[in-house]
């Protein structure tokens, strides 16, 4: 009964998880993007731009402070990001659209994810400046002392499209400002081939009568959409805020927190903050030796994350330049730890990190070998198979044993009757007396069920596998199976392997236990066909090894 266990475990350490995902749905903290116009009023206080707060020197900057609204605050359907000329970029991995207007990224296409595989031409466009899956990275100077441009400030640009050409490594998009003080920022940003990473300097000059002081800031901003789900037996992947201290290391800041209170991390040394969804991300990394402070904010039902610099002073005739990387692309976990401490992380694998990231690796290094993730998927579960080869061994035995004392249990049975104390009594002893421990199969099942759910974050969170081509029918290892074989096929094999096990004693069990493959079939239709594949070989496997040692026991003498 080792897999009528273990499926039972499973579904309940799911459907716990389910229920929760739904009430925190339900009674959570709602951030649902309404589609109402409301009146820009004083008291809404509130803009689409979440400028912080002048920072003091060793101070937080509380970025609490919005501009006030210069006309109709839209959200939902309608919302739509004030707009100048716009500039496009197109590289080989991305397609971006600047805007004069704060000098920001507006939009961001990643030329090499199609949205759909019959459309490859169609690509995933991770950034929009409207509608209700609104994301932008601004980003601008809080000032102290003198002028500076914020992310709501005009940029002049020379041209209005760059194109990285044959033989580029890179490409430089150049965004100038100044004021009639004799104050220059020049905003450049510059694209690389085979990259989703951008780097962005600012170099303000001064050429006022005066110092200039000021804190240089990168923000995130984002409204929160639901996902589309394929099914309810599908658990949803993460979508928010993410930042890394070298203090507290990886840590979620969800939409709900930005709601309910602002984040405040002062004198951060390098890390980073983004914001991600599945399989995509956005993040901004400063230089690892540069000091920041972190903020949240939730303004017109928009979120907000981002981090300042202290106060920097340049005097007249000085300069200075300000650095960042924005990345904008897919969780590659290979690319991502090359870029900043811990941002590979965002490759969320939940509490159980510490064995989904070994499987991965394994995965991958099997995949590089057979160039297939679907054949990576087999291979790997026989190795999991033989690692766990002894303890399903012990199982096995344990299982055949109790079969071969079926007509024994069988007479006790009918000798106690109604005597379940007498009966259990007799049981006991049997088992002592037949060296026989009726629990040993629960080891090799405890085993295999942090491993199942591991491998089913892997499944589902590691964009490698998105629309990954296993053989024929199987198109999306990430996806469900269209024709729901690999489903039926995970059926009959635990039907199969049910049959190898000792048939329960109470009738009501019998039939509940002959139950359960067609209950798991349907249960198992709605996920990934990687994590199916993944079963169905497993099943054959334990078939294989179960049958053998059975028949070996149970014609000993």
């Amino acid at each position: 009964m080792e897999n009528q266990r273990l499926f039972i475990i499973i579904a309940l350490v799911f459907l716990g998880m389910l229920l929760y995902q739904e009430w925190q749905r339900d009674y959570g903290v709602s951030s649902t993007v309404p589609t109402t116009v409301s009146s820009g009023s004083d008291s809404a206080a509130t803009s689409a731009s979440a400028v912080p707060a002048p920072a003091v020197p060793g101070d937080v900057p509380a970025a609490a402070q919005p501009v006030k609204p210069s006309g109709p605050t839209i959200s939902g359907e309608a919302n739509k990001l004030e707009s100048d000329q716009r500039i496009q970029v197109i590289t080989d991995y991305l397609q971006v659209t600047l805007d004069t207007l704060g000098g920001d990224i507006r939009e961001v296409f990643l030329r090499k994810y199609p949205l759909e595989q019959d459309k490859p031409e169609q690509a995933i466009q991770l950034m929009t400046d409207e509608g209700a899956k609104l994301y932008v990275a601004q980003s601008g100077f809080s000032m102290l002392k003198g002028n500076g441009p914020t992310h709501e400030t005009r940029f002049n640009a020379d041209k209005t499209e760059y194109r990285l050409g044959e033989g580029e490594d890179t490409l430089d998009v150049v965004l100038t400002w100044s004021d009639d003080t004799g104050v220059k920022v020049t905003k450049t940003y510059t694209f690389k081939r085979s990259s989703h990473l951008i780097d962005m300097k600012v170099k303000v000059e001064n050429g006022s009568a005066s110092d200039w002081q000021g804190s240089f800031y990168r923000q995130l901003q984002r409204t929160h959409y639901g996902e589309e789900s394929t099914s309810m037996f599908m658990m949803q992947t993460y979508m928010g805020g993410v930042i890394y201290t070298p203090e507290e290391l990886y840590e979620k800041i969800d939409f709900s927190q930005m709601q309910e209170s602002k984040l405040n991390r002062s004198n951060v040394q390098g890390g980073w903050i983004g914001m991600m969804q599945h399989y995509f991300l956005a993040a901004w990394a400063p230089n690892a030796q540069d000091t920041n402070s972190f903020y949240s904010n939730y303004l017109n039902y928009r979120y907000y994350l981002g981090m300042i610099s202290p106060a920097e002073t340049i005097g007249t005739g000085q300069s200075k330049q300000f650095s960042s990387q924005l990345y904008t692309g897919p969780k590659d976990q290979n690319v991502l730890e090359d870029i900043a401490t811990g941002l590979e992380l965002t490759a969320d694998y939940g509490f159980l990190t510490v064995i989904a990231k070994p499987l991965f690796w394994l995965l991958s290094a099997l995949h590089s070998l057979l160039g297939n993730w679907g054949w990576a998927i087999i291979f790997l579960t026989l190795i999991i198979k033989l690692a766990f080869y002894k303890l399903s061994e012990t199982s096995y035995k344990s299982m055949a044993n109790m079969r071969k004392m079926q007509p024994r249990m069988q007479a006790l049975k009918e000798r106690y009757g109604d005597d379940r104390q007498g009966m259990n009594k007799a049981l006991m002893d049997l088992y002592k007396k037949e060296k026989i421990n009726p629990l040993g199969g629960c080891l090799p099942i405890l085993v295999q069920i942090p491993v199942f759910i591991a491998l089913y974050w892997v499944l589902l969170e590691a964009v490698e596998l998105r629309q990954a081509p296993f053989m024929l029918w199987i198109t999306d290892l990430s996806a469900k199976d269209p024709f729901y074989v690999l489903p039926i096929l995970m059926g009959a094999t635990m039907f199969i392997q049910q049959k190898l096990n000792p048939a329960p004693l109470d009738p009501v069990q019998a039939k509940v236990m002959m139950a359960l493959p067609f209950v798991f079939t349907i249960f198992f239709l709605f996920f990934p066909s990687g994590l199916v594949l993944y079963w169905v070989v497993n099943n054959a496997l334990s078939i294989t090894q179960q049958w053998v040692i059975t028949k070996r026991i149970e014609s000993a003498k």
